[in-house]
């Protein structure tokens, strides 16, 4: 087992060994994100508590009640402009591009770039939320089988539904756990598919320390059929330098992992040589061989990235197409109904209130004019990167 870790800022030349770049863990247009983000901005900017708070009365006024679990935003880039963002990087590198698209529980961006010719050959790939225990993992299930990825997708799709349900009634946990699994199992007998953990460390669904103890359970049991674990590229230094600290300890190889959600591309990619995707599968899995390698925008400020990628947003692009110009376009509620609808149509006058355009237009700003260093503090536990991240760190 051979783990490499190199960044474009200390070792500009690592990409002359190898002809091709993998871009892995990106979303696009099909992704659905939750709104939780809204709760960051609105603690860390008092101004933009009054404004939302003074919308939620008014909008139950109009029978809706804000509902930030069930509301969504979709990433701006298109299936086509994500994959062609994470191609264009890669080659300016003087590398080929393998570009593997993971959509939050769909295959759809990845089946829809498969009918062109130009990207016939992408991995059928996304990233799913699978349940297990008290927490919720994120994996990136990567290149399914063509004939069985619309199966595996529902299957997906059916087993976390059943486990959430199991979860809330408190029932019986342990046989969705075995059931998770055995589908791990089955996966890992197909030889062209890579499973990698997600930004394992992560506690997305703030389930607290029973979080960490879930991760170490989960490897533990999982063993081989978990293939990597990732350093994610939109994830602190730190947490990335744990999180490759637990690929160490449980023998797992370390890969990279974007998590491309605006339209900055990926902040890292792999290395190698490999002519296909499943040539690529094969040297994780049977070579155990990885190469990370970190592009320059992994040195910013690492809350100014996330800043960054949440005003892509709140940001209008007059150039998309018709239907996807406006944030409010790409930004979803449900209707006095229950029925998912877009923001422009739900607004009373189909464009967002006054006061609310001019408070985003003033967190748009503060990205734009460099006025985002403050917002750092309220960030817990952020700071500038004052070390690169295992450049040049290799273990066997």
């Amino acid at each position: 087992m051979q783990s490499i870790i190199t960044s474009q800022w200390r070792q500009p030349h690592a990409t002359g060994e190898f002809s091709t770049g993998v871009s892995l863990h990106s979303h696009t247009s099909v992704s659905e994100e939750t709104l939780g983000f809204i709760h960051a901005l609105v603690t860390a900017l008092p101004g933009l508590k009054r404004v939302f708070e003074f919308y939620r009365r008014r909008s139950e006024r109009y029978g809706i009640v804000l509902d930030y679990a069930r509301a969504n935003w979709r990433p701006p880039l298109q299936p086509r402009m994500a994959y062609d963002v994470e191609s264009r990087q890669v080659q300016r590198l003087g590398l080929n591009p393998l570009v593997s698209i993971t959509d939050h529980d769909s295959i759809e961006a990845p089946m829809l770039l498969r009918t062109i010719p130009s990207s016939r050959h992408i991995p059928v790939s996304l990233e799913w939320s699978a349940p297990f225990g008290k927490t919720v993992f994120h994996l990136g299930i990567h290149n399914l089988p063509s004939r069985s990825g619309v199966e595996w997708m529902l299957r997906f799709q059916r087993y976390t539904a059943e486990a959430q349900a199991v979860a809330r009634a408190a029932d019986n946990p342990e046989e969705m756990d075995a059931r998770l699994l055995s589908m791990l199992r089955e996966l890992h007998e197909s030889p062209q598919t890579l499973i990698v953990f997600n930004h394992p460390l992560w506690d997305l669904h703030k389930v607290g320390p029973a979080h960490r103890r879930e991760v170490s359970r989960f490897l533990r049991q999982a063993g081989r059929t978990i293939h990597a674990i990732e350093l994610n590229g939109l994830r602190h230094v730190r947490e990335n330098r744990d999180a490759a600290q637990l690929a160490r300890e449980t023998g797992h190889l370390v890969i990279s992992g974007g998590d491309r959600h605006g339209l900055e591309p990926n902040a890292n990619i792999n290395l190698t040589s490999a002519a296909s995707f499943t040539e690529f599968v094969e040297e994780i899995r049977v070579d155990r061989v990885s190469h990370v390698h970190f592009m320059p925008q992994y040195q910013d400020r690492w809350e100014q990235r996330i800043l960054r990628s949440t005003l892509n947003a709140v940001t209008d692009f007059p150039e998309f197409m018709p239907g996807w110009q406006r944030w409010d376009e790409r930004a979803f509620h449900p209707d006095q109904d229950g029925v998912m609808r877009s923001f422009a149509e739900l607004w009373p006058k189909g464009h967002a209130p006054r006061l609310l355009q001019t408070a985003i237009h003033l967190v748009r700003l503060s990205g734009v004019r460099g006025l985002s260093a403050p917002l750092s503090l309220a960030f817990p536990g952020v700071n500038r990167l004052e070390h690169e991240l295992g450049a040049g760190m290799e273990w066997v």
